[in-house]
């Protein structure tokens, strides 16, 4: 850690509760690589390079591999835009790069420009329900939501459905003021099989990134996603 040297005490408090707590409490336990995309897409959500430099090369080294870490950063696009993505792709690149990573990397695009709708539709549907097959309609940001956020990307190989809407999740509630997508997504990711304890750990696993108050909300969505859909 950068500030082990200058400030041991907070270095010894924080690595505790980051490296061994929220690792190791058996409510916090997922699996690495879970762990390592919940982590990358929590410090891109909050713009967080030099944290995200400082973990990279950890979560590379424990077998994430440079694909699902690309597709990770290629997705924030849609929930955080170019702006805040550029910096983190830039990072990546770089790190991949000094660890002899040859780029580009395998393409991952499933879908052809002519069919991204009607799979972006279908991804949609998956997710949310099939009052989707028809929300395309409704307007342009409705129609580019389905084309581009679900037919370009989450279309794409190298993470599951599940995976995507777990990052999707994390680049969220990291953000902050996004509290109806949250809740939003919430239900998805219960309706593709991340359950409500999932949802859990993965929150208390990225807590010491983002702090108490974003996480409070994440959980508060979490309970209510799960009671509306018992209801």
């Amino acid at each position: 850690m950068m500030f082990e040297k200058t400030d041991p005490e907070y270095a010894n408090i924080l690595l505790h509760f980051m490296k061994e707590e929220t690792v190791n409490d058996p409510a916090c336990v997922l699996k690495p690589d879970t762990r390592h995309l919940a982590i990358l897409s929590t410090l891109i959500g909050s713009g967080a390079t030099d944290a995200f430099s400082e973990y990279l090369p950890e979560a590379l080294d424990g077998g994430l591999s440079p694909v699902a870490l690309k597709e990770t950063i290629y997705q924030a696009t849609d929930y955080l835009g170019y702006g805040r993505v550029c910096p983190f792709l830039k990072l990546a690149n770089e790190i991949l790069t000094s660890r002899g990573v040859a780029l580009p990397l395998p393409k991952q695009g499933k879908v052809t420009r002519e069919e991204r709708l009607t799979r972006g539709v279908e991804v949609q549907a998956q997710i949310f329900g099939e009052r989707m097959k028809e929300a395309w309609k409704a307007g342009t940001v409705n129609r580019f939501l389905a084309e581009n956020c679900f037919g370009d990307y989450y279309t794409r190989g190298g993470l599951t459905i599940p995976e995507r809407e777990m990052i999707t999740f994390c680049f969220l509630l990291a953000q902050g003021g996004c509290e109806p997508q949250i809740l939003a997504h919430a239900k998805g990711n219960l309706s593709v099989g991340n359950d409500a304890d999932f949802l859990t750990r993965v929150v208390l696993t990225v807590l010491p990134y983002i702090g108490y108050p974003r996480s409070l909300n994440a959980l508060s969505a979490i309970a209510k996603a799960r009671e509306e859909k018992k209801s």
